[in-house]
């Protein structure tokens, strides 16, 4: 039984939620701004939550054993593990996602559902829709998701229970009927120590591929998937000749970078920052390829053995190895878009359509 909600999940009906035993499934963006408490912490009061899941990162974007100092006894926080759904009646989910298919919040809730399916476990889910921040546009190709999948996590959540056949009743709540999403942009709580703020959608879908190879993605600096660069980039990096791979709707700014973790931690990476264009469309994956080819042929350095296993994409790995052509990579993903937007429509729950970027450079 699948139903799209329009009033907040404080005015359901539903017995299972006023007489079942609750369990919440959240991040740190599940804050109330005009309550100034979290979900869980809301739901705490009605006697009836007893257990608070989180995924690797913790609740607030770190790994604490122990959150005994919120003063709810009683009440178990742990990591998300299927097997301790037993005995919940309704799982509450708020999350907000980073609107790729790298997130690995979208990884588990896929496993989460096909668990659920599996075991005809007897409770009902109730996720409390978010907003993509990377808004409705599509990128790149399909491995269960696009790269960029322009759906929100209700409706990603739909396509999922769809593709599964699933029977256990979900309820999605609109975003538009709730205060943490009318009066807070998606990324005003970053979701991820890495994602931090607005422009990070920009890049995060063409600039996550680098995670294949032995290029930075600015992880451990300030502006993680901005900017990218190596040690060995120095003289790449000094000719400027990488302008020439620019794109309409980017600025590419020389620059040198020392991460604090990560990937060269410690070390100097000369590379580049990306500087969106306002209102000029951008194609952030198309963009990041062509820079890992051109780095590819003139860095003897440069190792991308690991990009095919990120990528999941044969053309992508044939392109980036120099075994393909620009023309044929972008015809290729020009059709796994269109197979996408006509697929993800059919679980759309909102008016504002898809939309991909029609002309690569």
């Amino acid at each position: 039984m699948f139903s799209f909600r329009t009033t907040p999940l404080d005015q359901q009906q539903d017995l299972v939620l006023s007489r079942g035993r609750l369990a919440v499934l959240c991040n740190q963006s599940a804050w109330n701004p005009e309550k100034g408490e979290y979900l869980f912490e809301t739901l705490y009061r009605t006697g009836k939550l007893e257990k608070v899941f989180y995924l690797s990162d913790g609740i607030f974007g770190e790994k604490i054993p122990s959150y005994a100092p919120l003063g709810m006894e009683g009440c178990r926080f742990l990591p998300l593990d299927e097997h301790e759904l037993e005995g919940i009646d309704a799982l509450i989910i708020e999350y907000q996602d980073t609107g790729t298919r790298y997130d690995s919040f979208t990884l588990r809730l896929f496993d989460l559902f096909q668990y659920i399916h599996d075991n005809k476990l007897e409770i009902s889910l109730y996720i409390l829709d978010r907003e993509n921040p990377c808004g409705r546009q599509v990128e790149g190709t399909i491995s269960g998701v696009a790269h960029r999948h322009g759906l929100t996590l209700g409706e990603l959540a739909n396509l999922f229970y769809s593709e599964i056949g699933a029977r256990f009743p979900l309820h999605i709540i609109s975003y538009m009927v709730r205060s943490a999403t009318q009066y807070m942009m998606p990324w005003s709580i970053p979701p991820y120590e890495d994602y931090p703020g607005l422009f990070t959608s920009n890049f995060i879908c063409g600039m996550k591929l680098f995670t294949g190879t032995n290029i930075s993605y600015g992880e451990g600096t300030t502006r993680p998937y901005e900017c990218f660069g190596a040690p060995f980039l120095d003289e790449i990096v000094a000719s400027n000749d990488l302008q020439a791979l620019g794109d309409p709707g980017v600025f590419m700014r020389r620059t040198t970078f020392v991460p604090k973790y990560g990937l060269y931690a410690g070390q100097t990476c000369w590379g580049f920052h990306l500087l969106p264009r306002p209102g000029v469309p951008y194609h952030s994956v198309a963009h990041a390829l062509r820079i890992l080819r051109f780095i590819k042929e003139r860095a003897p350095l440069a190792d991308t053995s690991w990009f095919g296993a990120l990528a999941v994409d044969e053309k992508m790995s044939e392109f980036v190895e120099g075994n393909l052509s620009w023309e044929d990579l972008k015809e290729h993903i020009k059709v796994e878009e269109q197979k996408w937007m006509r697929k993800a429509k059919r679980y759309m729950l909102y008016d504002e359509q898809l939309s991909r970027v029609k002309t690569l450079v």
